[in-house]
C-alpha cells in the first residue's frame, strides 16, 4: 500500500491534517485568552468562601497574652459579630487597624492572632489599641486554617446564629467598612432585634 493509498483508507488527506494540527492549538489558545480576560475582570478579594452561609468551625483558643477573654465557636453565638484576624508582623493589619476599631464601636469585634509570637501580639494591641471584645491566639495556625484563611488580614462577619456571612480577604477599604460592611451589619443586627 502506498502513502497516498494509506492517506486515503484513513479518509483524511494531508492539507486537512495540517489544518486540523493547527486549529487544535489554536482553540485551546483562545480558550486560555477568554478564561484569562474573565479573571481579569475578578476583584482577587472577593473570592468566594466555601464557609459562606455555614456554621463557623469548632474551635477554643486561649487569650492573647496580656488578655482576660479566649475566644471559641460559643462565643459566636446569639448576636452579630465579627472576627479580624490579624497579627503583629503583618503591615496590613497596622494600616486596618482603625477601620477595625471604628467597627468595634458598631459590632463586637473579635480577633483571632494568626502565628504571632505572645509577646509581640501583646506589645502590638498595647501600642496601637485593643478594640477586641475577645481574642484567640492561634500560635500555629490550625485554627486559621479551619476558617480558610489565606493570610492576614482577613474578616469575617458573624449573624447570631453562628453562621458565616460574609469574609473580607485583605485588609478592609474605607469604602468598603461604610458601603458594604457597616451596612450589612446593621441589618443583621435589625433582623436579630426583630425589625425594630
Amino acid at each position: 500500500m502506498t502513502m497516498q493509498e494509506a492517506q486515503s483508507a484513513s479518509g483524511i488527506q494531508a492539507p486537512e491534517r495540517r489544518r486540523f494540527a493547527i486549529a487544535i492549538p489554536l482553540l485551546v489558545f483562545v480558550a486560555l485568552v477568554v478564561l484569562f480576560a474573565i479573571g481579569l475582570t475578578r476583584n482577587p478579594r472577593e473570592i468566594p468562601s466555601p464557609l459562606i452561609g455555614k456554621p463557623v468551625p469548632q474551635f477554643s483558643l486561649p487569650p492573647v497574652q496580656g488578655r482576660s477573654f479566649g475566644l471559641s465557636d460559643k462565643d459566636l453565638k446569639g448576636q452579630v459579630s465579627v472576627v479580624n484576624v490579624f497579627a503583629s508582623w503583618c503591615i496590613p493589619c497596622r494600616q486596618e487597624h482603625p477601620l477595625i476599631q471604628r467597627l468595634a464601636r458598631e459590632v463586637p469585634v473579635h480577633g483571632l492572632n494568626y502565628k504571632d509570637q505572645p509577646q509581640d501580639a501583646a506589645r502590638w494591641l498595647d501600642e496601637l489599641g485593643d478594640p477586641y471584645t475577645r481574642t484567640g491566639a492561634d500560635l500555629d495556625g490550625r485554627v486559621g486554617i479551619d476558617w480558610g484563611v489565606y493570610g492576614v488580614p482577613e474578616t469575617f462577619v458573624i449573624d447570631r446564629d453562628g453562621r458565616i456571612v460574609y469574609k473580607q480577604i485583605g485588609p478592609i477599604p474605607p469604602q468598603v467598612l461604610e458601603e458594604k460592611l457597616l451596612p450589612l451589619i446593621r441589618n443583621l443586627k435589625r433582623n436579630e432585634d426583630g425589625g425594630r
